[in-house]
């Protein structure tokens, strides 16, 4: 029960999609870049986004019986493992901050799902577990995960409440924050006794088949809502999983949370993850060579058509510097190309210049071979930013202040209009070409780094998507990685057990 007076829950956590095969660790330098904020800083940067943390400030706005205090958050693209130094740095000082500002009645955790440390594969679950360590097993502790969780039964054992993105590209993370905050106010209120079932599905989902609007992950959705309906159901998540990660934990999950009846939230899980496993064939993909891709994309009446790459995949780790399809077109003569490169010493050279100044000069294929090599250019600098914009529209993650470092807009003599940024980042946002001085919605072909989390920004103005098979640390052929801590048997690496 609460205490008296107002409820009094903190905010606290830090969030990373950890790649097993990314070239690239996320160092303590890295997390400090990304940016470990406290207290009212944590406030001023998400409440009024669409993020996990928006939500539970939400929570805080329609309950006045209740005070969220922000204590430590970080959120870091994602990329390799973290080192050791970086996660014992961020847990100790989260575990201090709840020390230092507590009692509590509740703590809330807007987490990944798939972090792995150097020290800990399931980073996330190491994370609860410090926290309940703290606050001690009478405090609840709700936590809020990305669709592409990998979630272990430490997570389940340590937290009271979880609830899981439902939407790929990510469009509910405000939405699952709230609902996460609402039940643990209710169980500390006594209204509820929350208990979770998880149920592991022996599936790694090709990346290609996790858009939540396409089957067969549609008809898995509807059928987790059917189930919410039913008495005593609270939450049902259906999670997709993140390949990536070299854990044991890799794969589909379900988890179902209902108000004191264990045997009923294992029904529901394991209802659903049978089904998913009864269409398991379904969850395969194919994508399109990079040349067809650019033909088809060139052929088309009207654009802009986006091409998906999918080897370089920000959101997935990938460095976001692949140069393979920009290779190509230029190969093929294919004008009337945009896209956005990761690349520091590129935007610090064409900024140095100044808008309106001609550069030659090399942009991307510099983290590793397997995403390229570097792309020399000649062309005009259209425009110069620090790389800090606003974007109030719809986006994958909720995200709303995005902050890519040294910025240049390029327009390439044979056709390219290059977003260079000093900090790796998705094509999540149309203002991450506008601010550059290039219009998405007039250019013939956008090259966008992901997935599906380009498509909340760019499917609206899209003619066309195109998934392009590009080769990179998130390849949509899984067979590309050797796994060493994955589950075996496991569907699709080994497919003959199951017959």
């Amino acid at each position: 029960m609460a205490t008296a007076g107002r409820m009094r829950l903190a905010a606290v956590g830090f969030g990373h999609e950890a790649n097993s095969f990314a070239p690239v660790p996320a160092t303590l330098q890295a997390w400090q870049h990304a940016g470990i904020l406290e207290g009212a800083a944590i406030r001023e940067r998400y409440a009024s986004s669409e993020s996990i943390l928006a939500g539970f400030f939400g929570y805080e706005a329609e309950d006045p019986g209740v005070e969220l205090v922000p204590l430590l958050f970080s959120w870091i693209t994602p990329t390799g493992v973290s080192t050791r130094e970086a996660y014992e740095h961020l847990a100790g000082r989260m575990v201090a901050a709840l020390r230092e500002a507590g009692p509590w009645d509740g703590v809330l955790m807007p987490q990944h799902g798939a972090a792995v440390a150097e020290h800990h594969l399931d980073a996330d679950g190491e994370t609860i577990r410090r926290v309940r360590d703290v606050v001690g097993g009478r405090v609840p502790i709700g936590v809020t995960l990305d669709l592409h969780a990998n979630v272990s039964d430490a997570m389940v054992s340590h937290a009271d409440v979880i609830t899981v993105f439902q939407t790929n590209p990510h469009v509910d993370a405000r939405e699952q924050g709230l609902a996460c905050a609402r039940l643990l106010g209710r169980q500390i209120r006594g209204e509820i006794e929350p208990v979770m079932a998880l149920a592991d599905v022996p599936l790694a989902i090709n990346i290609l088949r996790q858009g939540t609007s396409d089957e067969p992950m549609a008809s898995l959705l509807r059928q987790a809502r059917e189930e919410e309906r039913r008495p005593g159901v609270l939450s049902v998540s259906v999670v997709e999983g993140f390949p990536y990660a070299d854990v044991p934990e890799m794969g589909m999950s379900v988890l179902a949370v209902t108000d004191g009846d264990d045997a009923l939230a294992g029904d529901v899980a394991y209802r659903i993850a049978d089904a998913a496993w009864q269409r398991r064939a379904e969850f395969a993909g194919d994508a399109h060579g990079i040349d067809d891709a650019l033909r088809e994309a060139d052929a088309a009446a009207r654009g802009p058509v986006v091409l998906l790459d999918m080897g370089d995949n920000v959101g997935g780790g990938s460095p976001g510097d692949s140069t393979h399809v920009l290779h190509a077109a230029r190969q093929l003569g294919i004008r009337g190309v945009a896209a956005c490169l990761f690349d520091p010493r590129a935007a610090r050279e064409a900024a140095a210049a100044g808008p309106g100044a001609r550069v030659e000069l090399e942009v991307g294929g510099r983290v590793d071979d397997r995403h390229g090599a570097p792309l020399p250019v000649a062309g005009e600098v259209v425009a110069v930013t620090d790389g800090k914009f606003e974007d109030p529209t719809p986006t994958h993650g909720g995200a709303r202040f995005f902050d890519l470092g040294t910025s240049a807009g390029i327009r390439t003599d044979d056709g390219l209009a290059l977003a260079v940024h000093s900090r790796p980042e998705g094509t999540r946002s149309q203002e991450q070409f506008r601010t550059l001085g290039i219009e998405p919605r007039h250019e013939r072909i956008i090259v966008a780094k992901g997935v599906h989390s380009p498509r909340a920004a760019f499917e609206p103005l899209a003619t066309r998507l195109i998934w392009v098979a590009t080769p990179g640390a998130t390849s949509a052929d899984l067979s590309n990685f050797t796994y060493r801590y994955r589950r075996r048997p496991m569907f699709p690496f080994e497919p003959a057990s199951f017959r």
